[in-house]
């Protein structure tokens, strides 16, 4: 069996993946591992899967015809991958060889672990605060919504927030983000894909809380690096905000049922109530506003989801 598979998920952003590609194989050649690279390309439009596939001939390119989603990217790739360890990354990552030997040797040495992440890293070096706690009932209400601008050093949005945690120091009771996760096969296979109804957003959530309840384990490694642009596939969308609402919905009506749903169409409604107020304030006063209608239709859409 080969020793690790890298798993990359590609919608566009060019620029971006040439880098993160050229960071895996420069890191898997330094450290001589018995590895392949797939490069899912999730129907991309300014030829990123172009690029790939002429820069980067070493890589297994699977391209899919139409954009689906992180979830079914990342499944695509991990179904195909034959490694004994897997590692996800981001395309708007980059790896270095230190990074990847450190997150390699935590699962060589603790064979119970199951999932090992990295320390997320700014292209200045500043460490992004990235980890979380796991969503409770009550966090839809505080989080992205006004109670949260009201009160922003309320209880549950520090503790979701995990702004007591040291990101510089190792932690195994919180959720990393998949932007860079090394896996081992035999958990992934057992915990199961991505839950690809979560398209986006709250699928790496989904899968830790999967992992944990069946006893797994996942460390956040603070001593391995990797490098991360923040999101600039996902702030590219033009559905970004109904696309992470939905995702939520979806997320807390899998693990807290119609109470979740509730709670979440609750918040929503609250969030946009909160914008329309102040939307209309604006356009009163002579003031710049956003267009009502196209808001308002997509507020729509998701009272009925």
């Amino acid at each position: 069996m080969t020793r690790l598979s890298v798993v990359v998920p590609v919608w566009n952003q060019a620029p971006l993946v040439r880098a993160c590609l050229r960071s895996v194989f420069a890191a898997l050649e330094a450290l001589a591992l018995d590895a392949e690279v797939i490069v899912v390309d999730d129907a991309s439009t300014d030829g990123a899967r172009e690029l790939v596939a002429r820069e980067f001939p070493a890589a297994r390119l699977l391209a899919q015809d139409e954009n689906r989603g992180f979830a079914r990217a990342a499944n695509a790739g991990l179904a195909a991958a034959r490694g004994e360890l897997l590692l996800l990354l981001n395309s708007d990552t980059e790896l270095d060889a230190a990074g990847l030997a450190r997150l390699v040797r935590e699962l060589d040495d603790e064979p119970a672990l199951d999932l090992v992440a990295p320390r997320l890293v700014e292209p200045d070096g500043a460490t992004q605060r990235a980890l979380m706690a796991y969503p409770r009932l009550v966090t839809a209400l505080w989080w992205g919504t006004p109670l949260g601008r009201r009160w922003p050093d309320a209880r549950e949005l520090a503790r979701y927030a995990a702004r007591a945690a040291d990101p510089e120091r190792d932690h195994e009771d919180l959720q990393p983000p998949a932007a860079a996760w090394l896996v081992r096969r035999a958990a992934w296979t057992a915990v199961g894909p991505f839950d690809e109804a979560l398209e986006l957003f709250f699928n790496d959530v989904d899968w830790c809380r999967r992992l944990v309840a069946r006893g797994g384990r996942l460390r956040y490694v603070a001593a391995a690096t990797v490098l991360h642009h923040g999101g600039a596939s996902t702030r590219a969308r033009a559905d970004f905000v109904p696309r992470w609402q939905t995702d939520r919905l979806r997320y807390y009506r899998k693990h807290f049922g119609l109470r979740g749903a509730l709670v979440v169409k609750l918040a929503v409604s609250l969030t946009f109530a909160d914008w329309w107020v102040r939307n209309a304030l604006r356009r009163m006063l002579g003031r710049a506003a956003e267009p009502s209608a196209p808001t308002a239709r997509a507020f729509a859409a998701f009272l009925r989801a």
